[in-house]
């Protein structure tokens, strides 16, 4: 049985949700976020936590995706989320220009990241820190893989975009005889 969709998912203050059949929508002060469950598994308001069940055992892998799905949504709307990366390497920077992230790479031309509705990326640190924020785990985290995957970091120098606390693993190189 599922530990994880056992546990109720509590609402702070100032945080609302509403079931409309397999729809739970959570409204808080950063917004509003809505997901679908899966057949078979019900979610219901009571005393200012959502409670999920599901009908039988046959869909129980569905039943803890549903209640962590939720409270992400419940954390998003709340507090929000927020990934940093920092950009190493010599010439390399990262410019905002309107809704486009431009990133100077070494490549001939700069990598263009077009920023998804909701989001806001900043750039600190003449253009060496960038901080991706929104209310949507999802939409946050995959917009931070995107950016890095232009360049992620390489092991021998170090150069490439990481995540702020990722330890990336160098290695030696080529030894002179």
């Amino acid at each position: 049985m599922s530990r994880i969709g056992k546990e109720p998912v509590a609402l702070p203050a100032g945080v609302t949700a509403q079931v409309d059949g397999q729809k739970v929508t959570v409204k808080g002060k950063l917004g509003e976020l809505a997901y679908v469950m899966h057949d078979g598994i019900t979610a219901k308001v009571e005393d200012g936590k959502v409670v999920v069940e599901r009908k039988d055992d046959t869909i129980k892998n569905f039943h803890g995706l549903a209640r962590a799905l939720i409270h992400n949504n419940v954390v998003g709307v709340s507090e929000g989320y927020k990934k940093q990366l920092v950009i190493e390497g010599t010439g390399f920077k990262a410019v905002l220009q309107g809704k486009q992230l431009a990133l100077s790479l070494g490549f001939a031309s700069p990598k263009i990241f077009d920023i998804p509705e909701g989001l806001t990326v900043t750039v600190e640190n003449d253009g060496l820190q960038v901080t991706i924020t929104g209310i949507s785990k999802e939409l946050v985290g995959e917009s931070a893989a995107r950016i890095r995957s232009f360049y992620p970091a390489e092991p021998y120098k170090g150069k490439g975009i990481k995540y702020l606390g990722e330890h990336i693993r160098r290695k030696q190189g080529k030894k002179v005889a």
